[in-house]
C-alpha cells in the first residue's frame, strides 16, 4: 500500500484537519468574544463549559459505532469540526457563539475519542509512545504553520475575523474530503466491544483521565484569558504566544515520546505533576507579563506528556475493550470540564488566584495517585497495589 495511503497517514492527516480548525478557533477566542460579542469572565466560563458538554457526552460515540465504521465517523467527525469552525464569527452575539461552539465541539471531542481509540488500535505498544509524540508533533507543526499565518496577516491588517475562522474551517472540510475520498477503507485488527461498561480493573485510569481534564480546563480557560484581561495581550501577541507553544512542542513532543519509552509512564507522570504544581501555583501569584509569559509556555508543555496516560491504558487493557474505553474515558475526562470553567468564572470574577490554587490542588492529588502506575504495566498489574499482593 502506498505511504500516503496506509494507517498512520490516516492518524497524521486527522490529527493536521483538527489542528488547522481548533487552533485557529481557540487563537481567536478570547479576543474576538472580548472585542466584539463583549465577553467577561461570567460569559466565557459558560462558553466553555457548553464546549465541553459533548465531551461529556462522547461515550455516547460508541453507539453511533453500531452504524457507521471507526474510520468513516472519525473523518465526518473532522468536517463536522469544520464547520463549526467555519460559521464561528458570522455572528457577534453570545446565543450564535454558544451555538456554533457546541456544533464544533461535537465534531472535536467525537474526532479526539475515535483518533485515540484508532491510535491505540493500529499501534504497536512498543511504538506506540514515539508515534503518539510525533503525531503531537505534526499537530504542533500544523498549529505553527496556521498561526505564523496569522501573526503574518495581523501584522499587516485588522482582524477579519469572519474570513480568517471561514478559510481555517474550509480547508478542514477539505482535509476531510480527501481522507473519506483518497484512503481506503482499513479493517479492523481486533473486532471492539459495541457496549457501554467500566472494568475494576481500569479504576486508576480512569481516576488519572478525569483528573487530567480538570487541571486541563483551568489552562485552557484561564490561562489565556489571564494574558488578555489581567495583562492587556492583543490578539496579534496571543497569536504570537501560541506560535512559540507550537514551535517547541513541534521540537519536544517527539524526544517526550522516546522519554516515556526510556522512562517509564510512572517517573513521566511524577515530572509532569511537580511541574504542574510550580506553575500554577506561580499563576496565582504572578505580576510580571513576562512571568506569566513562560509559565504559559511550560504549561502547555507539560501537555506532551499527557502520552503516557494512554500508553499506560493501552498496555493494561484487553485490546477489544479499547474504543468503548476510548468513549468511556472521554467521558470522564469531561466532567469536571462541564462544571469547572462555569463555577470556576465565577471565583474568577471573586478572586483570579485561587483558581489556579484550585489547579495546583488538582495537580497534588494527580501526583499522589500516579506513584500507583507500576513500572512495567500489563493486565494483570494494573496497579502496584495489584503487583503487591500478587508477588
Amino acid at each position: 500500500m502506498p505511504a500516503l495511503h496506509n494507517r498512520k497517514t490516516l492518524l497524521f492527516l486527522l490529527a493536521i484537519g483538527n489542528s488547522v480548525a481548533f487552533v485557529t478557533w481557540q487563537a481567536m477566542l478570547n479576543n474576538f468574544a472580548v472585542e466584539r460579542a463583549a465577553f467577561t469572565g461570567a460569559e466565557i466560563g459558560i462558553l466553555q463549559s457548553l464546549r465541553e458538554i459533548p465531551g461529556f457526552l462522547a461515550f455516547t460515540a460508541i453507539f453511533v459505532m453500531l452504524f457507521i465504521r471507526q474510520q468513516k465517523f472519525a473523518i465526518l467527525s473532522l468536517m463536522l469540526l469544520g464547520t463549526g469552525t467555519a460559521i464561528t464569527a458570522f455572528y457577534p452575539t453570545a446565543l450564535w457563539l454558544y451555538a456554533t461552539t457546541v456544533l464544533m465541539s461535537i465534531g472535536f471531542h467525537y474526532l479526539e475519542t475515535l483518533h485515540n481509540s484508532l491510535s491505540l488500535q493500529w499501534l504497536a505498544k512498543h511504538e506506540a509512545p514515539q508515534v503518539l509524540g510525533q503525531i503531537l508533533s505534526v499537530r504542533a507543526f500544523s498549529n505553527l504553520a496556521v498561526l505564523a499565518l496569522l501573526y503574518g496577516y495581523l501584522m499587516f491588517f485588522a482582524a477579519n475575523y469572519v474570513a480568517i475562522y471561514l478559510l481555517a474551517g474550509g480547508t478542514t472540510i477539505a482535509i476531510g474530503l480527501y481522507c473519506w475520498l483518497a484512503i481506503p477503507q482499513f479493517q479492523d485488527t481486533v473486532v471492539q466491544k459495541k457496549h457501554l461498561f467500566l472494568r475494576r480493573r481500569y479504576w486508576l485510569y480512569y481516576v488519572l483521565t478525569f483528573l487530567a481534564g480538570a487541571r486541563r480546563q483551568i489552562f485552557v480557560v484561564f490561562a489565556g484569558f489571564l494574558m488578555v484581561e489581567k495583562f492587556n495581550f492583543p490578539v496579534e501577541n496571543v497569536v504570537l504566544l501560541t506560535l512559540v507553544n507550537a514551535a517547541l512542542t513541534t521540537w519536544l513532543a517527539p524526544k517526550i515520546g522516546r522519554l516515556i519509552s526510556y522512562i517509564g509512564e510512572r517517573r513521566a507522570l511524577t515530572l509532569e505533576y511537580v511541574g504542574l504544581i510550580v506553575v500554577f501555583v506561580s499563576y496565582a501569584f504572578v505580576e510580571s507579563i513576562a512571568v506569566a509569559i513562560a509559565l504559559y509556555l511550560l504549561d502547555h508543555l507539560f501537555f506532551a506528556m499527557a502520552i503516557a496516560i494512554k500508553t499506560y491504558f493501552q498496555k493494561i487493557a484487553d485490546p477489544a475493550d479499547i474504543a468503548a474505553t476510548s468513549s468511556i474515558s472521554f467521558t470522564i475526562n469531561h466532567i469536571a470540564a462541564v462544571l469547572l470553567p462555569a463555577a470556576l468564572g465565577l471565583v474568577w470574577m471573586v478572586n483570579p488566584s485561587a483558581v489556579f490554587l484550585i489547579g495546583a490542588g488538582i495537580a497534588c492529588a494527580s501526583l499522589l495517585l500516579s506513584q500507583l502506575v507500576p513500572d512495567h504495566p500489563q493486565p494483570d498489574r494494573e496497579t502496584r497495589l495489584v503487583t503487591a499482593t500478587r508477588v
